[in-house]
Formats: structure tokens, C-alpha cells, sequence
């Protein structure tokens, strides 16, 4: 399968996903971009089109920590204290006030490094 046709298959998928889902300031919309290299996790207000906060995952350097890029999804380094990034991302929405999301994954399946960001965030107490 070309490269071109993975990536128009993936937004087809989101577009239909995000035909259905409509982030609010009371509901945000948690939503999921992955690379090889980094992934992005944002909260969504969709009425006032503004992002009300972000995280960026790096994922480049798992393999010569010695940890699996899965695992390198949940951990956050921040003042040399490991916090998990999902649970990071549940931080700052709790900082929001918003305890409930709705999550979109971006078209990709549920499952590797999205999989583990989600698991990490409703541990960290947001609910989706």
C-alpha cells in the first residue's frame, strides 16, 4: 500500500469520527495526532475553535533508553520527576476544571501508543 493512499485512508476515518464528535468548553474534545517521531495530544473546544491545552510526545529517543516506544508514551520528564503523559494531560485539564472528554483518535486504531496515552489519562482521573 502506498504512503499517500495510508494517509488519505487515515483522514477518511477522521473525518467520518469527527462528523459525529463536537468538543465543548464544558466537554472538550481530547484529540490524537501520532508520527514516528512525536505525539500530539490537545483538548478541543470545537463552538470557540480554540485549543485549550496541549502535550507533545516525544518518541524518537525510546529505543536508546531501552524503553519501548508504547511505554515511552505514558512518561513525561519534567524537573528530572517522571509523570506519566496522559496523566500529565489530566493534570492540566483537572488545572481547567474539565474532568470529562471525549476522545478522538485521529482515524488511527486504538491501539500502540494511542492506546497507552488514553489508559494513562483516565488513570490520571479524566473520563471519556
Amino acid at each position: 500500500m502506498k504512503i499517500q493512499e495510508r494517509k488519505q485512508k487515515r483522514e477518511r476515518r477522521h473525518k467520518r469520527v469527527r462528523s459525529r464528535l463536537l468538543g465543548t468548553s464544558s466537554l472538550p474534545r481530547l484529540v490524537v495526532f501520532r508520527s514516528n517521531q512525536k505525539l500530539h495530544a490537545q483538548l478541543v473546544d470545537d463552538q470557540k475553535n480554540t485549543t485549550i491545552a496541549s502535550v507533545l510526545v516525544p518518541l524518537k529517543d525510546a529505543g536508546k533508553a531501552g524503553i519501548v516506544m508504547a511505554e515511552k508514551a505514558k512518561q513525561l520528564k519534567v524537573t528530572k520527576v517522571m509523570f506519566d503523559r496522559g496523566g500529565y494531560m489530566a493534570e492540566k485539564a483537572k488545572q481547567l476544571k474539565v474532568t470529562k472528554v471525549m476522545f478522538d483518535r485521529g482515524g488511527y486504531k486504538y491501539h500502540g501508543n494511542v492506546k497507552k496515552f488514553a489508559e494513562a489519562a483516565r488513570e490520571g482521573g479524566l473520563q471519556f
